[in-house]
């Protein structure tokens, strides 16, 4: 087991996906000032699909990325300000517009075998002194090997930590702790570990991480994010405090702030039989909206839809084929 674990707050990004990415300036600034008074290290706000997401193909932000950054950066004082960016979604230049608004740390995520495709938006963040993740999503899709492959061209490009996703929620303890231990062993930079709910796992795959060796933990108040949300990082506090191992995390804070978040919540965090489906079939949580969707125009049950994506192993960025999707399953049933 690594040393201090330091935890990373994304209810403001990933939790973007489940309130349809309508986050005020006045939310943002309130769950901001109250995740910094818990002492979380990171705080990651942009639209769900990262800096620049905010478009037709992954939803339209009621609030620009930008405006949301610049209010957070006014009340942060302890954690870095933090924000996510997809190459081929998010640019260089949305990067630059991010800083300027007081952004100080990215997370530059890809899928798990595209690690290559980030090397430029490394180069760029670390030239203007941001501290600078590399993230690697479905990474259940992947074997360890492969992982570190990937993992190491991060490292060689000079990423501060790396961090891999459980975007599909779909992984068992075991295999988190195969993945952690592997990087953790080979690598000579810290390893993070972001769980999705979707069989029930999330805290226990960050505790599996964590005991691997990982040694930042992304978590969201009241589990707030895609699919069947994510590790809920007020109960990840609670275990952590529980199980004696070191963090910067105030327990009281962390869970005054969770009820501030029940404010901005449009569903319930709860495992149904789609969010189930995410996980056990391995697809990207944050299809889950669209498949709804989709299958309300057709006709077909959300369930049907998500269990075809994973057969056809579609990952990030491929929204725009949940429709499409539907639409066959809807011919088929003629």
């Amino acid at each position: 087991m690594s040393g201090k674990v330091h935890l990373v707050d994304t209810t403001m990004r990933d939790g973007s996906h489940a309130v349809s990415h309508s986050y005020t300036e006045e939310q943002v600034r309130e769950l901001a000032k109250a995740l910094d008074e818990s002492g979380v290290d990171l705080i990651e706000i942009s639209h769900g699909d990262g800096i620049g997401g905010s478009s037709i193909n992954y939803g339209f932000s009621k609030t620009r990325d930008m405006e949301l950054i610049r209010e957070a950066s006014k009340v942060i004082k302890h954690a870095k300000l933090d924000v996510l960016l997809l190459p081929g979604i998010g640019t260089i230049t949305d990067l630059k517009e991010a800083y300027n608004c007081g952004a100080r740390a990215v997370r530059i995520a890809t899928h798990v075998t595209e690690a290559d495709i980030a090397i430029q938006h490394i180069k760029a963040a670390k030239e203007m002194g941001m501290f600078t993740v590399g993230f690697l999503m479905m990474c259940h899709m992947a074997s360890p090997g492969k992982i570190l492959e990937q993992a190491k061209i991060f490292e060689e490009n000079g990423v501060d930590y790396i961090n891999l996703a459980d975007s599909a929620g779909h992984l068992l303890p075991h295999e988190v702790q195969e993945r952690i231990s592997l990087l953790v062993k080979n690598l000579n930079v810290p390893v993070g570990f972001h769980a999705h709910n979707n069989l029930g796992l999330a805290v226990g795959n960050s505790l599996a991480a964590i005991e691997a060796g990982a040694s930042y933990i992304d978590g969201t108040l009241r589990g707030l994010g895609a699919g069947a949300g994510n590790c809920q990082i007020e109960v990840l506090a609670a275990v952590l405090k529980r199980a004696g191992i070191e963090n910067d995390i105030n327990l009281d804070s962390i869970i005054d702030a969770a009820e501030k978040a029940e404010k901005v919540m449009q569903r319930p965090q709860v495992i149904d039989t789609d969010s189930l489906m995410l996980g056990y079939a391995g697809v990207y949580s944050s299809f889950l909206l669209h498949a709804k969707r989709a299958g309300e125009k057709f006709g077909i049950r959300t369930k049907d839809i998500l269990e075809e994506l994973g057969k056809r192993g579609m990952v990030g960025g491929q929204e725009d084929m949940i429709v499409d999707v539907a639409y066959q399953l809807a011919q088929e049933k003629k």
